[in-house]
Parts: C-alpha cells; structure tokens; sequence
C-alpha cells in the first residue's frame, strides 16, 4: 500500500465535502460551564456516530439472543448479525471472512497471539503448532515507537521462552529507522511493529519490514489501532501475518476489537481462551477444537458490540477511506502550522504532513502535560495528557510525557483554530 500524501489542492477539495460533526451526538453537547466540546482525543477514543448507536440499540432491543447456540428465531437473527458484522469487517480491511477473529480490544489481540505462540512451545496444538515454537536465543523484534499493547506481550513471551528481544530505533523526527533493518536476523521468529504511532503520528513504510521478515521467515504482527479508522487499510496487500485494531478508535462501541490472521496460521494455531463455544468433542479425558475463527472465541461473545462496529465500517465506508485521509491530511497541516506559531512548543514526531496523521504530541517546555490539558480543558478543549502507552517513544526525545490533540472524521478546521487559540492561552498563562 503507498504511503499517504495529498497536494493541498486536493486536501482542501474534499475537506470541503466533509461536515459530519451533526452525525456525532454527543459533539453537541457544552462542558465545563457551557463552553463548546472542542474534542481533539480521537486518538484514545473516537465519537460515535448515531448510526452506530442506533444499530446496537436496535440489536438489543430486537434481536438479542445467544449466538450459535439456538435454534428459535431471534438466536438465528442473532447469528446473522453476528456473523455479518464479521464479513463486513474482513472486506473493510481485505481480508477473508475466516481470517476475522473477534476480540474486547486490540490489546487482548495482540496477546492472543503472543500467548498462542506460548502455548506451542510448551507443546500444544500438535505438529502444526511446531512452526510457532519459540526456543532460547530466537529473537523478537519490536520497535521503540510501539503502544505498550504492541511490546510488553512480547516482552513477557521473550522472558517465558528464553527467546531476546530486540528493537528497531526511531529516528529523531519520530519515525522508525528503516537503515536499522538488519535488527532482523535469521534468528528472529517475530516483527512486531505500529502501523501508525499514537505519539508521532508516523505512518510506517510497511513494505520494507515485511519483505525482510519474510526473507529470514519471520512472522509480523502489526498494531492497526491508529490506521484503521484513518487511512484505507488492506491487510492482504500489506502482506503481515497477523494485525490487530479496536473498534472504540474507529467509530464504534467499547468492548470489541478485531484480530486478523491469515487463515493456514490460524488453523495451526493453539487456542487460549478455552471453554464453550470453541469445541468440538469433550470427553472427560481430552477435548479438540473447533476450527478458526471460532476456536478462538471461547464463551458469551459481545455480540450487540459487533453489530456496532459492522455500522461504524459501513459509516467509513461510505465517506471513502481516500476522501476521509485527505480531509485529516489537512487537519494534520493545520494543527501542525498552527503549533509552529505557539512559542517554545516542541512537536514530537514530523513537522509534515508527508506519511503522517493527524494526531500530534507536543512538548511546552517547563510546564507539565497535565497543566497544558487541564487549561486546555477550562476553554472546553479536550486533548490527551500523560505518556499515551508509550514510554519508550517518550524517552527517546528526552520527555516523560507530553499533551496530545488528535484529529478524526468529525474534526474541522474551526476545532483546529480553537485549539490552536487555547494552546497560546496555555504559553500565555505560564509565562
């Protein structure tokens, strides 16, 4: 997939087109003493449409049963929606409708996977299972701009194995270091690396990760958290493994998220969650397992979540995944031109828009994070404080944390000219 970037002929074209902020209820609602909800958080959670709410509370209030278990009516229509969220999700990101494992959130994802690896090395799943195993001295490779989400499952499976870890740098404009590739050996097992990052908003040049982990047969794993809901996203085109994104960050409801695996890998895999719904015979001796993508989804699913994020990619999908990263193209130049005005304030991450979101982290020098967000806050603008899941990130430009304004479909310029007014408020008030 090309890495993103518009002429600003084009971004101001179709930023023209897009106006949506009356589909999102609760931008219409004032804070902190009636000001106007200025919300510039997207990157931690985005709003949702009231389509989106519509669809679960319509599945709720019509159609809620459990799922593969019934045969009356309303389990059937159940199923149906169920089932058809997960088909309308694999064609979002192109792929297969068994290659869509649904899960609470990318986090449990990503340690889905770290903890079916696990598994096989401690010998379950059988010969399949043997390509996963990991034994001491193989090499897990991550990337100093990763979500916590993304390093400390591997973390974890590096010290249960005996397997090393090992990282690709970023650079000092906030992206990853692809002159640093040979990080990725012949004794590397796993890449696990950020599409996107929620700190410097880089968009990853994925070919060049992938094509040398396949050269030493490596597997790679890729967090879509922040590309998914932002530019159009094929997983079969990008060539990985295995990705992982939530739903809360594109649209729709809490508590469902998505793992992609291409389907040989999944039906080699050992299960994690084990219990109902997963199964095929149990005896009081042993059991086996149901074949991908259920063998995955042990238990009560979240099934009126699911409903909700079908609506949510249906809602994206009829924008225009290419119109909708023009239009926050220009928000990123915005917000971007307008820090640059804000004396003293340091952007963590590329001060273009070239292969980058709108989702920019700043650092004002002498005055904490929490005190930037906090006058931010008392105008009604809300932007994220704090180190974001991502220490290391942080700590290569020499910071703890920094404040965060991030961008997303309902986002318009006038939020960007607010923002950018309070931000020289902040400067202002601290001297």
């Amino acid at each position: 997939m090309p890495l993103v970037h518009h002429s600003t002929a084009e971004r101001l074209c179709v930023t023209d087109l897009l106006n949506l902020a009356g589909d999102f209820p609760l931008l219409d609602r004032t804070v902190r003493g009636g000001k106007p909800l200025v919300y510039l958080d997207t990157g931690a959670t985005s709003q949702k449409p009231a389509a989106v709410l519509e669809a679960e509370r319509a599945f709720n209030s019509r159609h809620n049963a459990a799922v593969h278990r019934g045969a009356h009516q309303i389990a059937e229509e159940a199923t149906e929606a169920y089932e058809g969220a997960r088909a309308g999700v694999a064609q979002f990101v192109g792929a297969d409708f068994g290659e869509i494992i649904w899960t609470k959130n990318a986090t449990e994802g990503l340690n889905l996977v770290a903890y079916s690896f696990l598994n096989a090395t401690l010998g379950r799943g059988g010969a399949e299972a043997e390509r996963f195993r990991l034994n001491a001295g193989d090499e897990i490779v991550v990337t100093e701009l990763e979500h916590h989400a993304n390093l400390v499952p591997w973390q974890e499976l590096a010290a249960k194995t005996g397997a090393v870890l090992r990282w690709i740098p970023v650079t000092p404009d906030g992206r990853l270091d692809l002159e640093q590739l040979d990080v990725i050996s012949e004794r590397t097992r796993v890449v696990a690396f950020t599409h996107a990052s929620n700190v410097t908003g880089a968009i990853t040049d994925t070919a060049p990760i992938v094509a040398r982990a396949q050269e030493v047969g490596a597997y790679t794993v890729l967090d879509a958290c922040q590309s998914a809901a932002h530019l159009p996203v094929n997983f079969a085109e990008l060539g990985v493994d295995f990705a992982a994104f939530s739903g809360h960050k594109m649209l729709a409801p809490t508590g469902v998220g998505v793992l992609y695996g291409r389907r040989e890998l999944l039906e080699a895999m050992p299960p994690v969650l084990t219990g109902g719904s997963m199964v095929e015979i149990v005896t009081m001796e042993s059991t086996t397992f149901m074949p991908p993508p259920q063998r995955f989804e042990a238990g009560t699913q979240m099934v009126a979540q699911t409903v909700g994020m079908h609506a949510a990619v249906d809602y994206l999908t009829g924008i225009g995944m290419d119109k909708l990263a023009a239009h926050e193209d220009q928000l990123a130049g915005e917000l971007l031109a307008g820090i640059a005005e804000v004396p003293g304030v340091r952007v963590l991450g590329p001060s273009s828009t070239q292969d980058r979101l709108a989702v920019v982290a700043f650092d004002v020098p002498g005055v904490h994070p929490h005190d930037v967000g906090q006058v931010l806050d008392d105008q009604g603008i809300a932007v994220r404080v704090g180190h974001h899941c991502a220490q290391p990130v942080h700590r290569a430009f020499g910071v703890h944390a920094s404040t965060r304004a991030s961008a997303g479909v309902y986002t318009s310029s006038s939020d960007i000219q607010a923002f950018i007014a309070g931000l020289h408020q902040v400067v202002k008030f601290f001297g």
